[in-house]
């Protein structure tokens, strides 16, 4: 099991008398007052009903302030594992979904020491994100794909920092602002405040 992935028996009950007292995957595991915010956000944005969100984060349920701080900046969000989560679901309304994921694969093979892991897992990030063959392609400029095919000959942690950067950029000037007017967060955002406000 990935790091990314949750387990089911984390899954603990609900309760209204202390923090954080939710499944640790909170975005797609429970039924707990908080999924029912996101249930009522998820189906006032204007995408079609998909899916759970696959293999996301273990993370703890934010606070309000911790959803309140995502709209300073993007920085906050993508720091957040629960941020990252709820923006996740939000691209996948947008059919970009891919973007966050090459940016996760990227950090997490930054996190690798193990020569053949870091070989095998650049090779993966690039026929799932870089190739032109794949339905996860992300859009890159061709000096950004010239530097990774040079680098691909060699493999390393930092293969993929330009194109990291660059949909990082991508997400924060094209996706954030839009996820900050979606029905998602501002549910988000209302039902942390009312479970602040409770507790």
């Amino acid at each position: 099991m990935s790091r990314h992935e949750a387990s089911p028996t984390t899954v603990q009950p609900a309760s209204n008398h202390r923090p954080n007292a939710c499944c640790f995957c909170w975005c797609c595991c429970c039924s707990c007052s908080w999924n029912e915010d996101r249930e009522r956000a998820w189906r006032a944005s204007r995408e079609t009903k998909l899916e759970p969100i696959p293999n996301c984060e273990a993370c703890a349920r934010p606070t309000a302030e911790e959803v309140r701080g995502w709209a300073q900046s993007f920085d906050k969000l993508m720091k957040s594992p629960a941020g990252r989560n709820v923006f996740r679901e939000f691209l996948r309304t947008e059919y970009s979904e891919e973007n966050m994921l090459f940016w996760l694969a990227c950090e997490e093979l930054k996190g690798e020491c193990n020569k053949h892991s870091i070989d095998e897992k650049a090779r993966t990030i690039y026929e799932d994100y870089i190739s032109i063959l794949s339905p996860k392609e992300v859009s890159l400029d061709s000096r950004v794909r010239e530097v990774i095919n040079r680098k691909m000959q060699e493999p390393s942690s930092h293969t993929f920092d330009d194109a990291q950067l660059q949909i990082y950029t991508l997400m924060h000037r094209d996706s954030y602002p839009r996820f900050l007017n979606s029905a998602i967060y501002k549910a988000l955002l209302q039902g942390a405040s009312r479970s602040s406000s409770e507790s």
